[in-house]
């Protein structure tokens, strides 16, 4: 099964993610750890990749499938994959589609204003507890409860810079939606309800696509 996931930040993708993984033995692919992994090998892809990156400049589309078509072509990815990350635009999608048939773009949808509050409220610890205003009592009081240590909240879930996130990644999504709709592979899924109910929704879906 080759999936992509599609979802904005703080919908739950790489939760979501690990069930598929462990349900259906597939692994999650990000692009730009791929990326990173090329660059550390020092892998004739790598140097061309790292070409751009030094400049500043964005990765090439062509040179990203190259990189992930490399990587799908490996043994653990013969029952397929999940594509998390990619594609982030309409031409990286036509990209795409010339190196690898998609069976189905599960797109978790959440409102927005919930997912304002979800990612506002988190507050991390150095030691790498992460907790939330509205559910962990430790956050409340500034104080992990592991270590002792003073929680804080990240640059990026500042309610100003997470409203930010959210517009970007409607404007680059919207055209994607549509397209993989148009093709019958997309498939809405309510991101709104408890973890454990959205992973049943999934994989039974991808079960049934699956038959």
């Amino acid at each position: 099964m080759k999936i992509a996931l599609f979802g904005p930040p703080g919908a739950g993708k790489g939760t979501q993610a690990r069930f598929i993984e462990d349900e259906f033995g597939i692994p999650q692919i990000s692009t730009g750890d791929l990326l990173r992994e090329h660059v550390r090998k020092d892998t004739p892809l790598g140097r061309e990749a790292k070409r751009y990156m030094d400049r500043g400049d964005l990765v090439p589309d062509e040179l990203v499938i190259d990189i992930l078509k490399e990587r799908i072509s490996r043994d653990d990815c013969v029952k397929g994959f999940i594509l998390d990350g990619f594609p982030r635009s309409l031409e990286q999608a036509k990209a795409l589609s010339d190196a690898v048939d998609l069976d189905a773009v599960i797109n978790i949808v959440v409102d927005e204003n919930l997912l304002v509050r979800r990612i506002t409220g988190r507050r991390m610890c150095s030691c790498g507890a992460t907790y939330h205003v509205e559910f962990d009592p430790p956050s409340r009081e500034g104080i992990c409860d592991r270590c002792g240590g003073k929680l804080y909240q990240r640059d990026d879930d500042r309610e100003e810079t997470v409203i930010k996130r959210l517009e970007v990644y409607r404007k680059q999504t919207e055209p994607l939606t549509e397209h993989y709709r148009k093709l019958g592979i997309l498939h809405d899924v309510d991101g709104s309800r408890p973890i454990e109910e959205i992973s049943k929704d999934i994989i039974s879906l991808l079960k049934k696509l699956g038959e």
